[in-house]
């Protein structure tokens, strides 16, 4: 080494190095915590600061038009989810996961235990009738939330999102992302079981 060459091991040096580092460091660190908190990448398991909260206090108007047997499917009050089991399903006819939970929810609502309520997102109201018209109408009550303020209320991140409400009008359960043949049947039916029976 010559006398005009800086020196890079000493203290400074190091200091240097490490002052280098650092940022992808932090990074590294970051990236590991925001993977652990995700698990799998499912985003399925995020937890959401709903549960065990009381239902926000939704007020939506009916989807105009929809009835069943002659009867106007109402729209959404906060009475609406009390006293009784609802599963609560944010769908839109334009999202392409909701045509295939769809029959699913359509078999859901055979059972007569709970009440399956339907949230309709930004959606364009013939659309969302014939979507209901093609599969079926599985919900006792559906409410327009044309602006998405209500959903943000319940802290969705995106269509389809399922909820389970207990007859205490709190929220036991959230399911991100759509039904499916397995766990309708492995999940979401075991959480519908819990709250028929109350228990956590």
């Amino acid at each position: 080494m010559t006398a005009t060459e800086p020196r890079t091991d000493g203290p400074k040096g190091t200091r240097r190095r490490w002052l280098t580092l650092l940022p992808l460091l932090v990074f590294v660190g970051l990236a590991a915590l925001f993977y652990q908190r995700l698990g799998s990448g499912d985003p399925a398991t995020i937890p959401s600061a709903l549960i065990g909260r009381p239902a926000p206090q939704t007020t939506l108007p009916a989807l105009a038009g929809l009835a069943d047997g002659g009867r106007d499917i109402p729209g959404i009050a906060p009475e609406t989810l009390r006293g009784k089991v609802s599963v609560v399903n944010v769908w839109a006819s334009w999202c392409v996961p909701c045509h295939d939970e769809a029959p699913l929810l359509h078999t859901l609502s055979a059972d007569k235990r709970f009440q399956i309520i339907g949230i309709n997102y930004k959606d364009a109201t013939d659309n969302a009738r014939r979507f209901l018209g093609r599969y079926g109408n599985p919900f006792t009550a559906v409410g327009v939330d044309a602006n998405g303020r209500a959903s943000i209320e319940w802290g969705v991140y995106g269509v389809p999102e399922t909820f389970v409400v207990g007859r205490d009008g709190k929220i036991s359960y959230k399911l991100i992302g759509p039904i499916t043949p397995a766990n309708v049947e492995t999940v979401l039916k075991v959480e519908i079981e819990k709250a028929l029976r109350g228990t956590p």
